[in-house]
């Protein structure tokens, strides 16, 4: 495995939670899988990826798909990627079987969710995060996001949970920029964007990186981003924020990430295939309005789309 060399950053710093590509017939396609992530990684300047995360549609992929889905990606890009397993469920026996099997298979970190739909208090988030941060040896990725989840973790729970050693990052979805600058300026934890729409204002305030979805089609200029603004050119990268506004909008604000990520991947050539259900395809006029956003945005297409 390939972990992370990148000073103060402990998963790289442009990662992609990536999609799992589907066959027609709904199969996991192993060998899309592999494809893909030596895109993101070869091409689009990728440090990391996760896999098996929500944008991987993992409520709908099973354990033992999880486990050949990870495996496939490390055996893809492990020697030149940081991988992390995304392992978080509402169940915490579940989440240890998974974070123990990612373990095994050589994910070199582990992204675990705040358990959803059950709406744990905070003492029941620190209980379970830290039982699973306790299971492996493996840093762990916080992955707060109270729109999908129905809890946050608040900024007290994240500072004690900092104290915890395995417990390194925090990917935030949650959007309170205040908040966690109280946290990155108060405990052991480094901060990740996990929502594109803010990746530059989460840099301004202090954040490592990014866990994107974007990354999937705009990862190089992404990743110039944070390059242009740790180095102090702070112009370079607010003028790369707004030319991949176009691109932001349609796949974060449009309808589910998910969906709109793997029609854009569709429309480029590259492995999405179809979405598992509940989720569905993205209608012929989504994709055609996406086509034209992303053109917009600078993405190059393939020439049979035009």
């Amino acid at each position: 495995m390939a972990p992370s060399t990148t000073p103060g950053a402990p998963f790289g710093r442009m990662l992609t939670a990536m999609v799992t590509p589907f066959t027609a017939d709904g199969a996991v396609d192993y060998d899309g899988a592999a494809r893909l992530a030596t895109y993101l990684v070869d091409e689009q300047r990728h440090d990391g990826l996760v896999v098996s995360g929500t944008t991987g549609e993992s409520p709908t992929t099973s354990d033992d798909e999880k486990d050949r889905l990870l495996r496939t990606v490390i055996d893809a890009v492990g020697d030149r990627a940081t991988l992390v397993a995304g392992v978080g469920t509402n169940d915490t026996e579940h989440t240890l079987k998974l974070a123990r099997a990612a373990e095994a298979a050589g994910a070199d970190g582990l992204l675990v969710v705040t358990p959803y739909y059950n709406k744990p208090p905070q003492e029941g988030l620190l209980r379970h995060f830290r039982t699973v941060a306790d299971a492996t040896g493996l840093p762990n990725m916080l992955y707060d996001i109270p729109g999908r989840s129905g809890v946050p973790i608040h900024t007290d729970t994240l500072i004690r949970l900092g104290e915890h050693p395995r417990i390194v990052a925090v990917k935030d979805a949650k959007g309170d920029l205040f908040a966690g600058s109280l946290v990155l300026a108060s405990a052991e934890l480094v901060f990740y964007s996990g929502d594109d729409a803010l990746n530059l204002a989460w840099l301004s305030m202090g954040a490592v990186g990014f866990v994107s979805v974007v990354g999937h089609v705009v990862g190089a200029d992404l990743h110039e981003m944070i390059d242009a603004y740790r180095a102090g050119d702070t112009g370079r990268a607010l003028a790369i924020h707004r030319r991949l506004l176009p691109v932001v909008a349609a796949i974060m604000t449009r309808t589910q990430g998910a969906i709109a990520v793997k029609a854009a991947l569709n429309l480029m050539g590259l492995p999405g295939g179809p979405m598992r259900s509940p989720l569905c395809e993205a209608s012929p006029e989504f994709a055609a309005r996406l086509h034209e956003d992303l053109l917009n945005g600078g993405v190059k297409m393939p020439e049979v789309n035009r």
